[in-house]
Parts: C-alpha cells; structure tokens; sequence
C-alpha cells in the first residue's frame, strides 16, 4: 500500500532563513505521527507545505499520492485540518459555522457527519447556538477540531489541536482522535505536551534546526539513552535498587512471592526529548537528518498495535 504521506528531501526558506533542510518522511495508513521540537524549528512550515499551502524551494511532496498544490475538492474531502490559528465570523453561531463548513468545504465527500451528531462528540452540544464571539478559546479550539471530524477523515493533520484545553477536554479530543484511528484514518500531529505524545503516538518524530533527527516508537526512542532502568523492591524488610538495561529479564530472576513494593522506572519520553534537542548543532555539523534514532519502515506498528 502506498504511504498516506511522502515527502522527499523538501527544503524550504522564508526569504534568507532556511528553515527545512533536506527533510524527508513517510507516513503509512493508519499510523499515529507525533511531530516534536522546540519553537521555530520548522514543525508548522512543513505541515503548510505537506498541505500546499507552501510550496517547497526543492523537493516533493504527496499526500495520497497528490500533490496537495493541485489537488481537487475530492482530495480535500478526505482530509480533516486542525491549524494554530483561524478565521472566522465572529457574530455567527456555532452551529451556523459547522453547517457552512459542511455545505461549503465538503461537497465532495461521501462520509459527510451530521452537525449535532459532532458536536455532541465534541462536548459542544450546550453551545450550538452561541455566537462564535463568546466562546472560551479552548471551547473555539474544539471547535476547531469538530469541523476537522465533519468529514470523518481518512487523514487528520493536527497542529497542536489541544492547547489551551482543559484536562478533560483534552482526554474526549484523545478518545475522538484514537477513535478516528480504529476506524480507518490516518494522523499527522504537532504538540508540545510529550504526555499527550506518549498517550497518542504509535511513532514520534522530533525535529530540531529545521531537520528530522530521531524517528521511532515511544519505547526505541526510551531505549537510545544510555541511562538504565532502575528496579526497586523490598526484601526481608531491606529496600533494593538495581539497575539494568533489561529490566524484564532481571524480573524472572526475583522471587516475586517474596517482595513487596516493586517498581520499575524506565527513562520517560521526555528525557529523551530533551536529550536529543540538545544536540542540534552536531545533527549540523554531521549534515545528517537521523542523528541518533533510526527505524526500520517494515517494523513500524501501527495505531492499532498495543503501545508502551
């Protein structure tokens, strides 16, 4: 099957600042994409580019097999859209909104929602008829998200959909995103909120000084930093503390029945982040795209596969 996305060696710059340097990628169906690094390192511009929005110096790109630049209504009936920023008419109401939305932008799809029926699932069945100008920017936020679902979407591409959610808020979009997956679609996501990542993500990319400089799962990119698990329990009323590189092969070895209060602490998500971020200018130095995480595209696992 074809990849959902390819883009192949894209640069890109806004006048003399080069901000995408040679990057490339591929996005099965099906996957759950997480697209991390720190501000200004190019996430947003090249999700414009992957949408044609921007048109890149050099390279390519296809979003189901198109290119998005010339791409018909038909292509973008497929597609659900959460940007950072929007435009609106502030006098009308929410409803009003979603029904222009779904009479306007998505005559060419056959899987069109019902109004009501999304905003219920939102969480905005309460403010159908408010004006767009009084709700909270978080409520504005999934608004956003909910015109993204009208279509239900073979893919949705997320530019930090959740900032500014509260924290059960942010949990129904997870439920709803994770619920598009096991139905059929494809996600491409920013976000800053590696929480939300590892709750999310069947692969995290991160980037930094406009390149992709890990790609992999939660668990390999846990497993590229040197620091090992560490292992506690209590025994014979002594606490103990090791620490291994296989904490599961370790387990076997422990007498289970006799110990209390085991624990396993792994390197979390975020320490690998903040490891990798940290060496951008060596990813320049070595012009390489993968500094430190490399994966192999026929063991990737899908959305559907359990995660660590």
């Amino acid at each position: 099957m074809p990849p959902v996305i390819s883009a192949r060696g894209v640069d890109f710059a806004y006048g003399k600042n080069p901000v995408l340097h040679d990057l490339s990628l591929t996005v099965q169906s099906g996957e759950v994409v997480c697209l991390l690094g720190p501000n200004g390192v190019g996430k947003t511009t090249l999700v414009e580019n992957l949408l044609g929005s921007l048109r890149p110096h050099s390279g390519s790109v296809r979003v189901f097999g198109a290119d998005p630049r010339r791409a018909d209504a038909a292509f973008w009936a497929r597609i659900g859209l959460v940007q950072q920023n929007w435009s609106d008419h502030a006098k009308w109401r929410v409803k009003d909104q979603l029904e222009w939305i779904r009479s306007m932008q998505l005559t060419a799809s056959v899987r069109v929602a019902d109004v009501a029926e999304v905003l219920d699932a939102v969480g905005l069945a309460d403010k159908a008829d408010s004006r767009l100008s009084r709700l909270s920017g978080g409520q504005r936020r999934t608004l956003d998200f909910a015109a993204a679902l009208l279509g239900r979407p073979e893919l949705l591409i997320l530019d930090e959909p959740t900032t500014g959610l509260d924290p059960a808020s942010k949990a129904r979009l997870h439920d709803l995103i994770m619920d598009r997956v096991d139905d059929d679609a494809t996600v491409l996501m920013t976000t800053h909120d590696l929480s939300e990542a590892e709750r999310l993500a069947s692969r995290v990319i991160i980037m930094a000084a406009g390149r992709i400089i890990a790609d992999g799962t939660v668990a390999e990119l846990r497993e590229g930093l040197s620091r090992e698990a560490e292992v506690t329990w209590v025994q014979d009323g002594e606490h103990h503390v090791h620490a291994t590189a296989a904490p599961e092969r370790f387990l076997q070895q422990l007498d289970l029945d006799a110990i209390s209060g085991l624990t396993v602490t792994r390197p979390t998500l975020e320490e690998a982040y903040l490891a990798l971020v940290s060496q951008p200018a060596e990813a320049e130095q070595n012009g390489t795209d993968h500094l430190t995480i490399r994966r192999d595209p026929a063991t990737t696992p899908t959305a559907k596969e359990p995660r660590t």
